[in-house]
């Protein structure tokens, strides 16, 4: 599906940007999150332009209930649909409370509610096949397995990642700071296998990308600039391809795998959300959800029960 990214029509615009500027000084959400909800208010913004709406003091409920509904009727993930009413609900509010509108237009309003979708993991076998895979010296090829050995270590979001800077990173302790969602910092432990590598890509790989313009950015590119979200993904895919893993591999499957594999040798639940950088621990008790599901795979594979044997 085609999505229209061209910004919303004037007599709407002052408000969202207003909106914009609040929820990035006010709420501390991170740059993504402000991004995505400009998109989808000026999503809604030409939505409404086109049905005849002068501007926000005129948005009836009926209007954004037209709106709601017509994304559905789109190819958009439950988790799209539920983020963009959530952002029309948030700019609803703030009009209330500049005084713009004297009534919330979305409070009746209700949105699909999201499944409980099993995030995806790779087993330790494929963990160690992925992180081998990049295996010759050169320059990049040392960055990427100092990359998926973090990633792993680590569990940071792709952002986080890509993000990382040589100040944050202490490898005589064998941790790094991370600066998350909301500009929240916390403490990662990182491994020592994933230390070596990163110690390695240090002396023998990150000097050989380094360019004058070349800034404190952690993994560089190979014109020593730092790595984008989309190198990182791209970075996971190829060497997922060389190591013979036919999953779709995301590199959240990295994070993924990481936070189940704690979980799953004995790691307490409130640790392993205070190193993913989770708010709340029910975004983390989703991991609770992973194991089970093993144990009954493995219950499904190797007992005899499961299993057509004949009869002596």
């Amino acid at each position: 599906m085609r999505t229209d990214h061209s910004r919303a029509p004037g007599a709407f615009a002052h408000e969202i940007e207003g909106f914009i500027a609040f929820i990035g000084l006010e709420r501390g959400l991170s740059e993504n999150t402000i991004a995505a909800y400009r998109r989808d208010l000026d999503q809604a913004a030409k939505y409404f332009s086109a049905h005849g709406v002068a501007d926000w003091r005129a948005v009836s409920a009926a209007h954004a209930a037209g709106w709601i509904h017509s994304l559905t009727s789109s190819r958009y993930a439950v988790t799209s649909l539920s983020r963009k009413l959530s952002a029309l609900r948030m700019l609803a509010r703030n009009l209330v409370r500049e005084k713009t509108r004297d009534d919330d237009f979305t409070a009746l309003l209700t949105g699909p509610k999201p499944g409980r979708k099993m995030p995806q993991t790779l087993s330790e076998a494929e963990i160690v096949r992925l992180v081998s895979a990049p295996v010759a010296s050169d320059p990049l090829s040392l960055r990427d397995r100092a990359l998926l050995e973090l990633f792993y270590s680590s569990g940071l979001r792709v952002s986080e990642l890509a993000a990382i800077t040589l100040q944050q990173i202490n490898l005589d302790q064998g941790f790094l700071r991370v600066f998350g969602k909301g500009a929240k910092e916390r403490v990662v432990p990182v491994g020592s296998k994933a230390c070596d590598a990163l110690a390695v890509y240090l002396s023998g790989g990150r000097p050989s990308l380094v360019r004058p313009h070349t800034g404190s950015q952690f993994f560089l590119n190979h014109r020593g600039r730092g790595i984008s979200r989309v190198a990182l993904w791209m970075i996971v895919k190829k060497h997922a391809r060389r190591a013979g893993i036919t999953k779709n591999v995301k590199p959240h499957a990295l994070r993924h795998s990481f936070a189940t594999h704690l979980l799953t040798g004995g790691a307490d639940l409130r640790a392993i959300q205070e190193m993913l950088g989770h708010a709340s621990i029910s975004t983390t008790q989703i991991y609770t959800a992973v194991e089970p599901q093993r144990l009954v795979d493995h219950h499904d594979k190797f007992h005899p029960r499961n299993r057509d044997l004949k009869v002596p």
